[in-house]
């Protein structure tokens, strides 16, 4: 009955090991729920705030703050990043200042509340051709790898709390936990030719 048992473990553990991979290339062919929009288009006011909406929304918002020229705003389901356009004369603390008054009025509203902000014209360039890129059609998976370096930039990594496990630690724990069953199985078929 053990060998049974046994037998049967071991064809389901190495079923479990041998699954296809996806065809994802079908899948990435045309993004959902990308949408990019500059500032400087009309805001119909509906508001059925569709995630191209709200990118436009949200660019708009921005782009009434006093002494944005202009924003861009490209919104993937609940991240939203706002570039900001300003002037380049301006003393980089008033760019802080200005960048605090866009977060804060984004933050204040329901549309933007958790947007980020940048003002970097590097990023902002970067995040209009992510934005250009959406709106051709590229795939998702490049879109999403350029939007993630640019919030990578703008957000520095963050520890885990010390209650949380590493990822690593729970292979090494499920490593360990898979070590110890070999041993009380042996230990058990060891036993059974012994009596």
């Amino acid at each position: 009955m053990r060998t049974w048992l046994i037998i049967l473990i071991a064809v389901f553990s190495m079923s479990a090991c041998s699954q296809k991979p996806e065809n994802i290339g079908e899948k990435d062919v045309l993004p959902r729920g990308v949408s990019v929009q500059d500032s400087h288009l009309d805001n119909n006011g509906n508001q059925n705030y569709t995630d191209e909406k709200r990118a436009n929304y949200l660019a708009n918002l921005a782009a009434s703050v006093p002494d944005v020229h202009n924003a861009s705003s490209v919104v993937i389901g609940n991240l939203a990043v706002v570039g900001i356009d300003i002037d380049q004369d301006i003393e980089r603390s008033k760019v802080g200042t200005i960048k605090y008054s866009v977060t804060e009025s984004l933050r204040h509203d329901p549309q933007g509340a958790g947007a980020i902000v940048i003002a970097d014209p590097d990023l902002n360039a970067r995040l209009k051709e992510v934005g250009e890129d959406a709106r051709a059609g590229k795939p998702i998976r490049g879109v999403m790898n350029e939007l993630a370096d640019i919030v990578g930039r703008v957000i520095p990594d963050v520890p885990l709390p010390e209650n949380e496990k590493k990822p690593e630690d729970a292979m090494e724990e499920d490593d360990q936990q898979n070590d110890e069953d070999i041993q009380h199985i042996q230990k058990e078929q060891s036993n059974d030719k012994n009596q």
